[in-house]
């Protein structure tokens, strides 16, 4: 499912125009101009909690020596942070039945 399938779906669970709930999916994702408020609330710092659903948050990677694959020379790899997600109950339970 891409950006438009999940727009399309939005609308019809909602009963609200595929504009609209493109719209909202942007306003939530971010789209071409700019983020969205997960991305947002995750920049600054915090975590999006969904109850049911799960948890997004930050996660810091240290930094840390790697090798070069093809010549097998080391090389830094340097701190960064990424986006971790941990499911919420309902879905493990969904994706496990």
């Amino acid at each position: 499912m891409n950006r438009s399938d999940l727009a399309r779906s939005l609308a019809q669970k909602t009963g609200t125009s595929i504009k609209q709930a493109t719209e909202s999916v942007n306003a939530l994702f971010g789209d071409s101009s700019g983020g969205g408020i997960l991305v947002a609330e995750l920049a600054g710092g915090g975590s999006v909690g969904l109850v049911g659903f799960g948890t997004f948050s930050v996660k810091s990677r240290a930094a840390r020596t790697g090798r070069h694959p093809q010549t097998g020379a080391a090389i830094n790899i340097p701190a960064s942070k990424n986006m971790g997600f941990k499911a919420g109950t309902k879905v493990k339970e969904a994706l496990n039945s």
